[in-house]
């Protein structure tokens, strides 16, 4: 055992740990010493984010004093910047030790002469941002690791706007959360009359909200017994996107049976992603056994929204991130403007990664659109920043994610579930499909096809090796891709623009980010991003052409399709 990492080890075993945590990491010298030693390697980091990781004892691990000493850091900001007082909110997934960990955050914030509103029990992450600032709280904590396979956990850290934290907040936390070196910095008990339980008074007040996005109502109402399958796939939708869709007034709701009850092992499932085909196999074999109109799917903490709808010959098909997003932006945009509800400084917000083509319907609309990195943070710090200026209507961005209206500042699966069904039903009226909407708008604006590919890099040295791959496309950029020119390389790290053709540079304004872009002259992009959660590297790639009438759909469809995989090829990936 490398001679630091057991220093750590024996820190535990002698300090202020409880018994079964020694028992566990003795079992693990004993039986498994190179899972001891990646769980003691280095420290969870605390990101930008907050923190996500492996449950089990260790530095390296989400378990109680990992979080505890996170919070005792967050709690020391917290005090720091508002000398007069602080609230937070607490809310938790339906992963395994989620409630724990919401619990001893809690229990760490009152000892702090923090007051804490708790959610009585599981409930979605968007309804923490939405709690955060109905109760005008300072800052707010969520337990979920998301998407992410069952043996992990996260604690997600917001700011008093509901939205995840952002600079200068995101670096002074951290800093904070360093200085803790000990369990015993940490306040774990005192106060517990700070804890106050929260729920139904917020429930009622987050659907009240989500009623009020509707646009056309009237239209639900002729559409009301519309079929609609969803699935919370073992998460926290459960709670919440039944009564949405009722309030919204459908009435031809149907649940995924096998996958309503929340459980953190997530049974019927490799992984919780509603990204992932196989986890919303069972909502897809429910809509074509009833036939149904949409199906809808959400991620254990409902904060990512997946579709399927029937495509031209009948068969039930999957809409990726990209595709759903388009759908909802085009939708707001254009229902607004036909119900003349519209505003002169509507704005729309999107990401550095996701499909141009939202850009080119909102610029054809008359609509702004902003772009900025990848993170709903991003999109929240700039409605901050053109508040009472300009009207934010949706964000969103291709990792299945959408924010709609300023209510709330994180993505949100349970109000996107009721838009993208509302969408259905306006599309009914028309004699359309969602598909066919989906067509018609690719003749209107371009036919824009994107494909996402993720390399996973595990291990202690799976993050140099993601550093290495960068480090490789930054020195050595291709000239060019699939036999068309490389013409420009966006570094958002280096915050530098580059025109490879004619060497000139500018300054790209917005906050550094490791990520590279590459702009080829027939007008296709690849992005490189390592993930800021997983021991991944994530590869964009988008392409488009024009597509003339829709009769030509699965011929071009083919063509971009190939295309993608010739840029893949050519890059080696």
């Amino acid at each position: 055992m490398d001679k630091t990492i057991q220093t750590k080890i024996n820190a535990w075993l002698n300090g202020n740990f409880d018994q079964a945590t020694k028992d566990e990491i003795n079992q693990l010298q004993k039986t498994k010493p190179e899972e001891l030693a990646d769980a003691f390697y280095k420290d969870l980091e605390f990101g930008t984010g907050g923190l996500r990781g492996i449950m089990g004892v260790g530095t390296n691990r989400m378990n109680k004093y990992t979080v505890g000493m996170a919070t005792q850091g967050y709690a020391n900001y917290l005090n720091k910047c508002f000398p007069a007082g602080v609230k937070v909110a607490i809310a938790h997934d339906s992963r395994n030790n989620s409630r724990f960990f919401a619990e001893t955050a809690a229990h760490v914030f009152a000892a702090n002469e923090i007051k804490v509103f708790l959610f009585e029990e599981l409930r979605p992450t968007p309804e923490l941002s939405f709690a955060i600032r109905y109760l005008k709280c300072q800052g707010g904590v969520v337990c979920t690791a998301s998407h992410n396979p069952k043996e992990y956990n996260g604690y997600k850290a917001y700011w008093d706007d509901g939205s995840q934290l952002v600079p200068p907040h995101d670096k002074n936390v951290i800093k904070e959360v360093e200085k803790i070196a000990s369990v015993d910095d940490v306040k774990w008990t005192g106060n517990d009359s700070n804890i106050i339980l929260i729920g139904k008074e917020l429930d009622d007040a987050y659907m009240e909200m989500v009623k009020e996005l509707s646009v056309y109502p009237e239209v639900i109402a002729r559409h009301r017994d519309m079929k609609i399958v969803y699935t919370p796939i073992h998460g926290t939708g459960i709670k919440l996107v039944p009564p949405v869709l009722e309030k919204f007034g459908f009435k031809n709701v149907h649940i995924v049976k096998e996958q309503s009850i929340p459980d953190g092992n997530f049974p019927t499932v490799v992984y919780p992603n509603p990204e992932e085909s196989e986890a919303m196999s069972l909502g897809l074999k429910l809509a074509e056994k009833i036939d149904a109109d949409i199906l809808c799917g959400t991620d254990p903490d409902a904060d990512r929204i997946a579709i399927g709808v029937k495509d031209l010959q009948g068969n039930w098909v999957l809409m990726n991130g990209n595709q759903t997003a388009v759908l909802a932006f085009n939708y707001l945009i254009e229902a607004r403007k036909t119900k003349g509800i519209a505003k002169p400084n509507d704005m729309v917000i999107t990401t550095i990664v996701t499909t141009p083509m939202i850009n080119e319907i909102a610029t054809k609309s008359g609509v702004a659109c902003y772009h900025v990195l990848t993170g709903f943070k991003w999109i929240a710090d700039l409605i901050r920043q053109k508040e009472g200026k300009e009207n934010y209507v949706i964000g969103g961005e291709e990792s299945f994610g959408l924010m709609i209206g300023d209510k709330i500042r994180d993505k949100d699966g349970i109000s996107a579930v009721a838009l993208l069904c509302e969408m259905a039903a306006y599309e009914k009226e028309k004699g359309r499909s969602l598909y066919e909407k989906m067509i018609d708008l690719y003749v209107q604006y371009g036919f824009y096809k994107e494909k996402l590919i993720s390399i996973t890099k595990k291990g202690m040295d799976g993050q140099q090796q993601i550093a290495a791959m960068m480090d490789s496309f930054r020195k050595n950029p291709p000239g060019t891709i699939n036999n068309s020119a490389v013409v420009q390389l966006l570094d958002y790290d280096l915050q530098k623009g580059k025109n490879l053709l004619n060497g000139e540079e500018w300054k790209i304004e917005l906050p550094k980010s490791n990520v590279l872009q590459f702009i080829l002259e027939d007008g296709s992009s690849i992005s490189a991003r390592p993930s800021g959660t997983e021991p991944k590297i994530k590869f964009y790639f988008s392409v488009n052409t024009k597509l003339d009438n829709a009769a030509d759909f699965e011929k071009i469809n083919k063509q971009l399709d190939d295309k993608i995989n010739a840029v893949i090829a050519d890059m080696k990936l």
